[in-house]
């Protein structure tokens, strides 16, 4: 019995879960940074401080811009694990896909009722009535989003359900803004809608390519000549009355017809929906399909025969490779951060070549599948890298090709790390918070703004830390408290099985 259980255990992807969860949690860490203070490397590369003002020719990246693409990578992953049990319990492709619609409708609606109640929106100069209000809409939030617990009465779970729809109902209708604006569903969370588009268009194209991974990468080529032609036509149009001797000399990197590039262009800039959808949107499929490839890997392990049974070797190299997992993050940051793009690409190409002599004769199933980790974050990490120079250096935003291919490069040998920790040197309860707002990553998104925040400045405690840790790195320290207050509360909710689904 006993092993059955143990079994059990090890067969949920909590190596996934701890990547959503760092990713998550650093999205919020990097929400609360003290602006303007700290050195580059603490905020958006394109965003610089002290002024902040967003400069889209700067290139390079800081760890707060992975969290974005670790996050997506994340889902990607998660697509094979979910649909996969669905499929395996006998539902219909066309019940499947009514799902994944559903579900891309309540993570829409979530994202525009996110923004309808976050306390700055609220008030500009929140008081105590912000800070309630704020709670008022975390708390309706949370009976319209909570799967309730399998021990909760039946009538409990009814009655917050209902309760929570009205109280949603009501907020629509009465909440007025600063700007004497009222409910409005371009009032949304643009994160939000993007993961809203990934959690759909991810979803569809992993259920009709699960068995055809040659045509779910080839996707990847379609729309990356719909990028390219866009991409192109800016170029074009920023040239002007020179782009005409650009295109007669050829010497412009694709050359399409005019009605081509026409026709791509307006599909490109279509959409029926502008709060929702946009095909620029879908640029994340770069990072999100390769999640879904590693969706597929850890699929494939967590079904093999003899998992609950194998016993891979405590190896000193498995050290190691976890080692240069984690090194390889911080060469990659710190050296496309300083511009040191070759030398980069040469420390980087060691890394790689040490992971890959590490892993070249896996044993267990688990070793293999740290393999297929690391053979594939290496190929999108040293493609991305080759990909650096192309338009004028990395960036998240406006992102380039480069940051697609090495942040999935990254999540990749992230996971691996965290595998190897977990299932080869058993120490998956250090990173039992990181794992448990994995879990529940929509309260974790939520919680800062409309709980640790209302209640620290409702009981005082705020405006006391704001004296104490007045200083930049002070004021970081303070930002690190207050996002493990977060992840303690999420964590325990997690325990209790308190979830958020859409």
């Amino acid at each position: 019995m006993n092993s059955i259980h143990q079994t059990e255990i090890n067969r949920r992807a909590y190596n996934l879960d701890a990547l959503r969860g760092f990713a998550i949690l650093t999205m919020v860490l990097s929400g609360t940074v003290p602006w303007g203070t700290l050195p580059n490397w603490m905020y958006h590369a394109q965003v610089p401080p002290p002024d902040h003002l967003f400069n889209p020719n700067l290139p390079g990246i800081t760890w707060v811009d992975l969290v974005f693409p670790f996050f997506l990578f994340a889902m990607g992953a998660a697509f094979p694990l979910a649909l996969s049990k669905r499929i395996e319990q006998g539902m219909s492709q066309g019940k499947i896909i009514l799902s994944i619609l559903g579900r891309g409708l309540m993570l829409a609606l979530f994202a525009v009722f996110v923004m309808h109640i976050r306390p700055y929106k609220l008030n500009p100069d929140p008081n105590a009535w912000t800070w309630l209000t704020a709670l008022g809409g975390f708390a309706i939030l949370f009976t319209v989003f909570l799967r309730t617990p399998k021990s909760w009465p039946v009538n409990l779970g009814r009655f917050l359900k209902i309760s929570g729809w009205a109280g949603l109902l009501l907020w629509v209708i009465f909440m007025k803004f600063p700007d004497n604006g009222s409910f409005s569903l371009h009032r949304n969370d643009i994160i939000l809608i993007v993961l809203t588009n990934m959690a759909v268009f991810g979803a569809l194209i992993w259920l009709f390519t699960r068995n055809t991974l040659l045509f779910r990468l080839g996707i990847m080529g379609f729309f990356l000549a719909f990028r390219l032609v866009h991409t192109q036509w800016d170029i074009m149009n920023a040239v002007g009355s020179e782009a005409e001797p650009v295109r007669n000399i050829g010497s412009v990197l694709f050359i399409f017809s005019e009605n081509v590039k026409n026709w791509m262009i307006h599909v490109w800039d279509y959409t029926p929906l502008t709060w929702l959808y946009r095909f620029s949107f879908l640029k994340y499929l770069l990072i999100v399909i390769p999640g879904t490839i590693a969706g597929d890997l850890t699929l494939h392990w967590m079904k093999a025969k003899d998992l609950g049974a194998e016993k891979s070797k405590c190896s000193p190299n498995y050290g190691v490779l976890a080692l240069l997992m984690f090194l390889s993050v911080i060469v990659v940051l710190a050296g496309l951060q300083l511009r040191q793009v070759l030398l980069t690409f040469l420390l980087s190409s060691v890394i790689v070549a040490a992971a890959l002599f590490i892993v070249r004769k896996p044993v267990s199933d688990t070793e293999k599948y740290i393999k297929s980790l690391v053979l594939w974050g290496s190929y999108w990490l040293i493609l991305g890298l080759l990909f650096e120079p192309f338009e004028g250096g990395i960036k998240k935003d406006n992102s380039t090709l480069s940051y697609y291919f090495i942040t999935s490069g990254l999540a990749f040998y992230l996971i691996a790390l965290f595998t190897v920790l977990f299932d080869i040197y058993k120490k998956q309860k250090w990173f039992t918070v990181l794992i448990r707002n994995g879990r529940n990553p929509m309260i974790a998104y939520v919680g800062m703004a409309n709980f640790i925040w209302p209640v620290l400045h409702l009981t005082g405690i705020k405006g006391v830390a704001a004296a104490i840790f007045s200083a930049p790195w002070t004021g970081f320290i303070w930002s690190v408290i207050e996002t493990s207050l977060l992840a303690l509360c999420v964590g325990w909710l997690t325990k209790k099985r308190i979830f958020w689904k859409t």
